[in-house]
């Protein structure tokens, strides 16, 4: 008697599959628009949005790379959770693995840092002129993934898109009808993750 197939017993497919620039850029270029229409202009908003798209992203991308890379093992520690967004995580969404990793300046063990000096998100992205100087639409949707991560792994944070000019980097004029507007051709965008108290109590009962 044949049997059929559901969904989850096809395998996940293991090779390397990549998603061409152009297309990702497009697709969330349509994002950011459609975002964009249901934030009534507001900053806040929009950036709420694209990080709540980006939470669901993460949580998936939690069971997606655990199953591809790891065997199903999650990482218990801290350290190696955020080894796992560093590489891992980014490598698979952006490309290329996360320019740094760094500890924060508190005392605590709680802050950490994970920086892009060109996240691919944010090479092609329009935004009104109001907003560009104060809106990081890649940032922001990063955050949400990382958040997504460190929530589905049992690590919770509250994480922010933090974006500054690249030391030396020259302007890139972008005219307008009737204007020039000087604006950073590279941008370091730096996700700053602070974990939960009860992280750093579990880390502490795991290390004793």
């Amino acid at each position: 008697m044949a049997t059929t197939q559901g969904r989850w017993d096809v395998p996940l497919p293991t090779g390397k599959s990549e998603v061409s620039l152009s297309a990702m850029s497009f697709l969330f270029s349509e994002l950011v628009q459609y975002s964009q229409a249901r934030s009534a202009r507001s900053i806040v908003e929009l950036e709420r949005r694209l990080e709540d798209v980006g939470y669901e992203v993460g949580e998936r991308m939690l069971e997606v790379l655990c199953l591809r890379e790891k065997g199903r093992r999650r990482e218990t520690r801290i350290l190696g959770i955020l080894g796992f967004l560093h590489t891992s995580v980014w490598k698979s969404l952006f490309g290329k693995v996360a320019d740094a990793l760094e500890k924060g300046v508190t005392e605590e063990d709680d802050e950490y840092m994970i920086s892009d000096n060109d996240l691919v998100l944010n090479r092609f992205i329009s935004v009104p002129k109001e907003m560009e100087n104060s809106v990081n639409c890649g940032g922001s949707f990063a955050a949400g993934v990382v958040r997504g991560v460190l929530d589905a792994a049992g690590f919770p944070a509250r994480v922010t898109a933090h974006a500054m000019p690249l030391p030396g980097t020259p302007a890139a004029a972008t005219v307008g009808p009737g204007n020039t507007v000087s604006v950073p051709s590279r941008v370091r965008t730096t996700i700053l993750i602070k974990l939960d108290r009860s992280v750093l109590q579990r880390e502490a009962r795991l290390a004793a």
